[in-house]
């Protein structure tokens, strides 16, 4: 995750440097990608995010109008209209909040939206349709090397297992992402389970190695 996340870092001052046209987006796509984790929303609810999305959370205050995000168009059940859930920041992923403040104070202005209520804005100034999403996140993959298979919803999975893995409860978990069944929520327990066992593993071999020079040198 780390180096998709710089190698769109890194598509950003590449045009920058060569003063290329295509700055603005590239950093548009930067902060989406970063917030599509930091979020865990999905392909459809992060197209359809508009400014007005963006919520307090009077329990976050330093977070400011980034406290949460207001997701309009959760995936529905068969024959409903879109679910809608507040997804809260968490402690854990709290670098994101100046990020999407950057780009709403300083970059979005940059594409002259005039009144257009969409958060992630075409160049020209449309809102950033699905299949676009996925064009950019296929860009920035193949510029970090990183494996095909990945695709844009990974990042959905790798948001739900940390959660996991911080120790929140799967309840919370299923509201944050909006899981219709606390089943499919189950699901990732497992992987946090490894990740776990592998940490203990980890420190278990660590302690038997320290515990080993010791006992060399005392001899």
């Amino acid at each position: 995750m780390q180096a998709l996340f710089d190698a769109a870092d890194d598509l950003v001052e590449q045009k920058r440097k060569r003063r290329r046209k295509g700055v603005l987006a590239a950093w548009r796509d930067a902060v989406m990608l970063k917030q599509v984790y930091a979020y865990g929303t999905r392909r459809r609810e992060t197209s359809m995010q508009d400014l007005q999305d963006l919520r307090h959370n009077r329990r976050a205050k330093d977070y400011g109008r980034f406290g949460a995000l207001e997701v309009r168009f959760g995936k529905a059940s068969l024959g409903s209209p879109p679910k809608r859930r507040t997804v809260l920041t968490v402690p854990e992923v709290d670098w994101i909040v100046p990020v999407p403040e950057a780009w709403v104070d300083e970059v979005r202005a940059g594409f002259s939206p005039g009144g257009h209520p969409a958060l992630w804005m075409t160049e020209r100034c449309g809102r950033l349709g699905v299949r676009r999403l996925d064009e950019v996140f296929a860009a920035v993959r193949a510029h970090a090397g990183l494996p095909e298979e990945l695709e844009l919803h990974c990042l959905r999975h790798t948001y739900i297992t940390h959660l996991i893995e911080f120790g929140y409860p799967e309840r919370f978990v299923q509201e944050q992402v909006g899981h219709a069944y606390a089943s499919t929520t189950a699901l990732y327990t497992w992987v946090s389970d490894e990740y776990r066992n592998r940490l203990m593993e980890a420190s278990l071999r660590r302690r038997t190695e320290r515990t080993g020079a010791r006992e060399v040198g005392v001899r």
